[in-house]
């Protein structure tokens, strides 16, 4: 059973930053995309980030040059660094692994997400 665990959501104020790691537990997790989702109060789930396992990364608009996704093997699946902080940016934050062939998902996993709060 492959378990995706976030961390390092919590309250901050405007401008500031936070790091939130997802790391991942249990055998048989295959992926080949690794991507941040967030899902804000009335609104639909929003990709956030997306990192290959080839090292491309992608970002929303709304979030590039403020958000960094990387990636770890060791401890940790993933990081996403977000600088600069605003309050649009209050959110859910969910990691999700896939494995993909061309564009059909194969395999899913989904962390079961983390807050972010950012204070004005």
């Amino acid at each position: 059973q492959v378990q995706l665990v976030e961390s390092g959501g919590g309250l901050v104020q405007a401008g500031g930053s936070l790091r939130l790691s997802c790391s991942a537990s249990g055998s048989g997790l295959r992926f080949n995309a690794l991507a941040w989702y967030r899902r804000a109060p009335g609104k639909q789930r929003e990709l956030v980030a997306t990192i290959t396992n080839g090292g491309s990364t992608d970002y929303a608009d709304s979030v590039k040059g403020r958000f960094t996704i990387s990636r770890d093997d060791s401890k940790i699946l993933m990081a996403l660094q977000m600088n600069s902080l605003k309050a649009e940016d209050a959110a859910v934050y969910y990691c999700n692994a896939a494995l993909y062939s061309g564009r059909t998902r194969l395999e899913d996993y989904w962390g079961q997400g983390t807050q972010v709060t950012v204070s004005s």
